[in-house]
């Protein structure tokens, strides 16, 4: 799939066009039949036509995952262009998600255009004022993890986060726009403490080590597009009681 190719080429600097798909082992051109998202790893049995070295389970995984998030989009929009728009976001969330999990790093050939496109589709979508709202939550969402650094590094002699992180966020407000960006940041670093909790107590990752945010953001972001509204309803409700 289009996102198993930029998960793997956009941290080695590669073009995601040219060449085509092929085996990192023997660099044998891949055919068109040996690329059908998930059947093809069970007819070949997840193993390279030409030279059988193991296909790793990364490629059926991030392709179930992408027919999960089209599957869900349309069942939570419909046939629309927010489908669409959806299915865009959640395609470069994944794509973020492992890129950032593997490398400790967020593509900015992901997060600016993803900004972008975003804008457009809000624009598209509701008009070109709620386009300048969504910009301007975008400004502020990227703006405050900016911020976040240049105090933690102040305060503790090194940044708290990422710059790609506040890309990110830049970029989940453009699509999601105001409250469902902020939701979906609230949403991010409440899994990644979380997980980051869960990693110390279980001794899997030290003190001093760094664990990537990005995957908690993208989760954050996935959950705030589908059922944002809700979720900010049922917090209010619990708030205000």
């Amino acid at each position: 799939s289009f996102a198993n190719v930029c998960i793997y080429r956009l941290p080695r600097q590669e073009s995601v066009v040219w060449p085509g798909s092929h085996c990192p082992h023997c660099a044998a051109p891949i055919a068109w039949y040996d690329n059908i998202p998930l059947l093809s790893f069970v007819l070949l049995r997840g193993r390279c036509r030409r030279c059988a070295a193991p296909i790793s389970w990364r490629y059926p995984v991030v392709e179930a995952l992408t027919a999960a998030l089209f599957v869900q989009s349309i069942a939570a929009f419909g046939p629309s262009l927010r489908a669409v728009q959806s299915m865009v976001l959640g395609t470069l969330l994944i794509i973020v998600f492992f890129v950032d999990l593997d490398h400790f790093i967020i593509p900015n050939r992901v997060t600016y255009p993803g900004t972008v496109v975003g804008l457009l589709f809000t624009a598209a979508l509701s008009g070109w004022r709620p386009a300048a709202g969504a910009a301007a939550t975008a400004a502020a969402l990227g703006g405050a993890f900016v911020l976040i650094n240049v105090v933690s590094a102040r305060l503790l002699g090194e940044e708290g986060m990422g710059l790609g992180d506040a890309k990110l966020a830049a970029m989940i407000g453009a699509f999601l726009g105001w409250p469902n960006g902020a939701v979906a940041i609230l949403l991010g670093v409440f899994l990644g403490g979380a997980v980051g909790v869960c990693l110390l107590a279980l001794r899997l990752k030290g003190r001093r080590e760094h664990i990537p945010f990005g995957p908690a953001l993208a989760a954050g972001a996935l959950g705030a597009m589908w059922w944002g509204p809700g979720l900010l309803h049922w917090y209010l409700g619990r708030v205000m009681l």
